[in-house]
């Protein structure tokens, strides 16, 4: 069976990692800079939108297709595609130490002793939960996303694997509500929300698109290419400026309000770039989209270069509060990490991915 592909989707998925990724870097010398970098955590919330949507439409296209979907097969394909560079990280983490002490570099006194056995098991969200900090070796702090995406691959595949088609709107209503009312009790508590109840209905706005592509098939694709070219150009700058402007906003239960404005923002995006045929997104031959294909890597080794630099510069007594410095700090930064990320691709996640093939 193979998988429909979706342009613009790589160029999303670089954008994300973008924001995230000028969230860490520690320059302040200039308002603009600063005023972007501003709730980088955005970012993270179109990966799981992202995440959502591609991981719903595989299995509901499956269940569709087949009438019911393979758990191993689908929880196997996760793994090849998260775990091998997820438990190399770790082990990363836990000879980090050993690498500063041999390189003569100070190692952060800030955030608590990793947990190995939270780590391994992708709880490190919740360790960070208990502990109201960050664990002081680089790149854990960063996984904690990439534990969240791990419990809704288990939860939300066990959900559409019993839940017959017609009934996983029930589940979308379900969750939402559960999300919302954790994040309520979470905020009310002074809890970091980076636990999986409180960010499921991201995937979730994911997935009301994706449902709707396979449910309808070809008529909901006829839809989306007879909205007007204005309305969806219209939709990019009204998503970017909500984005943008997010961070000045402040009202009553913004915290509460401002998730599912993205949410459904992000979704109604991703409905729009779905149609194949369209000539209306970024090509998979754009840069961004090029570059779009390595963002988990670049996800996890840009807070290792950037706290390298930070260790260098800091050594040489250069100042990142002078401008030209700091945009070298950040494009060395940027150009090391993805050029990390495109090696670790290529000569090693590459290897699990092909045995993908193995398990559709």
């Amino acid at each position: 069976m193979k998988q429909r592909h979706f342009e613009t989707f790589d160029a999303l998925r670089f954008f994300a990692c973008l924001k995230v990724f000028l969230l860490h870097l520690p320059i302040t010398c200039f308002p603009v800079f600063s005023f972007f970098k501003k709730d980088g955590g955005i970012g993270v919330v179109l990966f799981f939108v992202l995440s959502g949507f591609l991981i719903s439409y595989i299995i509901f296209n499956e269940k569709s297709i087949v009438g019911k979907m393979s758990l191993k097969n689908f929880f196997v394909r996760r793994i090849l595609r998260i775990w091998p560079l997820f438990y190399l990280m770790i082990l990363f983490a836990f000879c980090t130490p050993f690498i500063l002490d041999f390189l003569h570099l100070t190692s952060s006194a800030q955030g608590y002793k990793p947990n190995w056995i939270a780590s391994l098991c992708f709880l490190e969200n919740y360790k960070m939960i208990f502990e109201h900090s960050e664990p002081n070796v680089t790149p854990l702090g960063n996984m904690w996303s990439l534990c969240v995406e791990e419990h809704f691959y288990l939860i939300w595949g066990l959900t559409v694997f019993f839940l017959s088609l017609k009934k996983i709107p029930y589940a979308f209503i379900i969750v939402v509500v559960v999300a919302n009312i954790s994040r309520f009790i979470f905020y009310a508590n002074g809890l970091d929300t980076s636990d999986i109840l409180t960010n499921f209905d991201y995937f979730i706005y994911g997935a009301i698109p994706a449902y709707c592509l396979v449910r309808y098939r070809e008529k909901a694709d006829e839809w989306v290419l007879k909205v007007p070219k204005f309305i969806k150009h219209l939709s990019v700058v009204v998503t970017v400026a909500i984005v943008v402007a997010s961070p000045l906003a402040s009202y009553p239960f913004k915290v509460l309000v401002m998730p599912t404005v993205w949410g459904m923002s992000f979704a109604w995006l991703l409905l729009l770039f779905s149609p194949q045929n369209s000539n209306f997104g970024i090509s998979d031959n754009n840069i961004i989209s090029r570059l779009g294909k390595y963002t988990y890597g670049f996800y996890l080794f840009h807070c290792i270069w950037i706290m390298f630099f930070i260790q260098i510069f800091s050594r040489f007594a250069i100042p990142l509060d002078n401008v030209w410095y700091a945009l070298l700090f950040a494009v060395m930064s940027f150009v090391c990490s993805m050029i990390t990320a495109i090696l670790s691709y290529h000569c090693f996640e590459k290897h699990f991915l092909k045995l993908k093939k193995f398990f559709r």
